[in-house]
Order: structure tokens, then C-alpha cells, then sequence
């Protein structure tokens, strides 16, 4: 009887541990949530796709490091929500995949706001708004407009926008391979304009102030830049937005926009 008692009470003692541990194991389970912020926010970082080779928004500087305008606002983001950022740097090209895989929880890599896109991602707040611009020499009066570029040889990268806006106003495309290039086709006198995005003109004259360009026209309708999330990422988009509404709010995004462009890009 004694032996039995005793087995009886290990049994017992057995069972009570065990469903300890399974009622312990419950609550944890439970514990963990699914939004993707209260993940990121229970690490304590944020995984932040971009590409580190495009400036003036994100690329490597003298130094080594990482920089940039979208780089100095992603962390001021991630500094308001109390996160540390880790970036991992992608091609263009796989970075939405990589958004897709979950490689990383968001883009910051001045990733424009379009319908198609819209469909399969959710933004941000935009934090950048660019223009096409006509850019000409110093001394052209010939092109005032868009319409003054009919008949002129403009500079243009083929697969780009702003080669369909040049064609579109009866340009003749000259081709390059990026902005430098049209810049230095327009100095030689080689053609008579570009159309371009605000911005690399606004970098470029931030850099070489005594270049003989000038913006003579602006596109009424202005891009929009943002950072990007996969959909359904919870409450992150809106606690981005929050920092980015604060920031805008308290003129850090103007000071960090007039120190990269000297103007203020964020509205």
C-alpha cells in the first residue's frame, strides 16, 4: 500500500508540472503578437531595405558610411519610435522582392507614389515632392517652356519619364545614361536642354554652385516619394507616419531637407 501511495503521489506530482508548463507555454504563445510593429518594437530594431548607392538620398560618402537624405530620415524615424535601424543593402531591381520575402520590414530608398504600386504595397506620407524641370545653359533665352523645347535636342535617358515629357513637347532625344551625362552634353553646347527631376538639379547645384544651368520651367504636378511597407504590416505604417507628422511639425524635416537640397524638398 505504501508503494502504491507513493507512485500515486509521483503521478500526481507529475501532472501538476506538466500542466504548469503547457499553461506556461499558452501564455507565451499568447504573449507574441502578429503586427509587425509590436514585433519590430520587442526587438528593438527595424530591418530597412535600401540601396546605399544612390545619391544624394542614400550612398556611401568619404567616410565609408552610409548617408543620405533618406538615410538622416529614416533615422530620425527610427530614433522617435525608440528602434535602432539595421540597413540592408539591395539592387533596385530585387528590392521589392526582397520587401516581399520579409529580407526587411520597409524601403527607405526614395521609392515614387504610383497606382500600380499602391495595389500591392501600403506608403508612408510622402516625406519627398519632385518636379520635372526644363534645364537649359545660362545664357539660352530660346526655351521658356515645355513647349519651347519643340525642335531642340534634349538630353535624355531613354526609359525615363522625362524622356516621354521631352518627346511629348516635340523634343529631339539625345541619349544618355543619367544626369551627369545630359548635364555635360548641355555645358559642351552639344544640346539645348534637359528634362530632369528637380532634385538632381537642386544636388547638383548644391555641389557645383557656379555651373552655367538653370531651371527655366517646372511640371505642374509634382512626384511624390515615400517609404514603402509590405501590406498588412499593422500599426508600423501609422507609427512611421506619427514620426513623420512630428517631424514635420517640429521643422526637422525642413532642416534635414535645406541640408541636402539648400531648399525644402519635404512639402
Amino acid at each position: 500500500m505504501k508503494h502504491y501511495l507513493k507512485w500515486v503521489a509521483v503521478a500526481v506530482l507529475l501532472f501538476a508540472l506538466s500542466a504548469c508548463g503547457n499553461g506556461q507555454s499558452n501564455e507565451n504563445h499568447a504573449s507574441k503578437s502578429n503586427d509587425l510593429y509590436d514585433q519590430v518594437k520587442s526587438k528593438g530594431v527595424i530591418i530597412v531595405g535600401t540601396e546605399g548607392t544612390y545619391p544624394p538620398f542614400t550612398y556611401h560618402g568619404d567616410n565609408g558610411k552610409l548617408t543620405g537624405y533618406d538615410i538622416d530620415v529614416m533615422n530620425e524615424v527610427a530614433k522617435r519610435l525608440g528602434l535602432k535601424v539595421q540597413y540592408k543593402e539591395t539592387q533596385w531591381d530585387s528590392m521589392f522582392a526582397g520587401l516581399n520575402s520579409k529580407r526587411f520590414d520597409m524601403i527607405a530608398n526614395q521609392v515614387g507614389i504610383r497606382p500600380d504600386r499602391e495595389k500591392k504595397y501600403d506608403f508612408s506620407t510622402p516625406y519627398t515632392f519632385s518636379k520635372a524641370a526644363v534645364i537649359v545653359r545660362n545664357n539660352n533665352t530660346d526655351i521658356k517652356s515645355f513647349a519651347d523645347l519643340k525642335g531642340k535636342k534634349s538630353a535624355q535617358s531613354l526609359t525615363s519619364n522625362y524622356a516621354n515629357l521631352a518627346k511629348q513637347n516635340g523634343a529631339q532625344i539625345v541619349s544618355v545614361e543619367g544626369f551627369s551625362q545630359a548635364i555635360q552634353l548641355l555645358t559642351s553646347n552639344r544640346v539645348d536642354a534637359t528634362v530632369n527631376d528637380t532634385l538632381s538639379y537642386l544636388d547638383y547645384k548644391k555641389n557645383k554652385p557656379n555651373a552655367p544651368i538653370k531651371v527655366v520651367a517646372k511640371a505642374d504636378d509634382a512626384g511624390k516619394s515615400a517609404f514603402l511597407f509590405r501590406k498588412n504590416s499593422g500599426k508600423l505604417p501609422d507609427k512611421v507616419n506619427q514620426a513623420l507628422k512630428d517631424m514635420k511639425n517640429d521643422g526637422t524635416l525642413t532642416k534635414i531637407s535645406k541640408k541636402w537640397f539648400g531648399e525644402d524638398v519635404s512639402k
